[in-house]
């Protein structure tokens, strides 16, 4: 990677232009400063995240190593060092879009195997011994034929999401607004468990087995949460800048 090269300000001291670390040399180790800012500029799962700030930590300390090792100062290695990788910035850009795509990757997995949860509760609904001439159960049989067809729809995305991200992903590019997508229709699916967990609670007044109808609801209303704020976590990835599309 290149970067700006350091410059001499007369002063004594080399900085490196777009940093943000130019004055921290009596402050603390630039390395450690270099990852913290790195860290906090980066959005995406956990273990993901960790393991990109790792790599960017062990590359940049072996080749200031590499530059003591020629002779330099421990300073001016360090600063060489983050010239040759780019500001955190920059490197930040570059990992965002792998980040991103790994958060897209946890949102359809988690609406795919969430959504059909919400199939199996309106199931038990269904089933639940409600008077049938009941205009609330009718309601909810004919919200059930929607949200059905929503969390199929919502499924399907989600496997070719994982196909196109996965398998396919190393043979072809990922289209750059896959990952928006996969966000909104996380979105979609979790307001679909949303209203399904109000329509089970409502139904489950008049079940006759009542204490089945509450599992199904709390089910909807976990799957709610899990799905809501994955496809949240998707959409902050998605809206920052990043680097041009990759194969995974």
């Amino acid at each position: 990677m290149t970067g700006t090269p350091p410059r001499d300000d007369g002063d004594g001291r080399d900085h490196v232009d777009g940093l943000g670390l130019a004055d921290g040399l009596a402050d603390g180790d630039l390395v450690e400063e270099y990852v913290t800012e790195l860290d906090a500029l980066l959005r995406g799962p956990t273990r993901a995240k960790s393991r990109l700030v790792e790599e960017a930590r062990d590359g940049l300390t072996e080749t200031v190593a590499a530059y003591t090792r020629e002779g330099e100062p421990y300073e001016r290695a360090v600063h060489r060092a983050v010239a040759e990788f780019g500001s955190a910035p920059e490197l930040a850009g570059s990992f965002q879009r792998e980040l991103t795509i790994a958060q897209a990757r946890h949102t359809a997995r988690a609406v795919a195997l969430s959504a059909p949860f919400l199939l199996a509760c309106w199931f038990l609904v269904r089933n639940t011994g409600a008077p049938q001439d009941s205009a609330v159960l009718r309601a909810a049989h004919l919200l059930a034929t929607h949200l059905a067809t929503v969390a199929g729809a919502a499924v399907l995305l989600a496997a070719a999401t994982l196909a196109a991200t996965g398998t396919l992903g190393r043979h072809l590019p990922v289209p750059h607004r896959l990952p928006l997508t996969v966000a909104w229709t996380g979105t979609t699916a979790s307001v679909s468990m949303a209203v399904a967990t109000l329509a089970l609670a409502t139904a489950s007044v008049l079940a006759e087995n009542w204490p089945l109808t509450a599992a199904a609801c709390a089910l909807a209303a976990a799957s709610h949460a899990l799905v809501a704020g994955s496809a949240r976590a998707c959409r902050r990835c998605a809206r920052l800048p990043s680097g041009s599309p990759v194969a995974m």
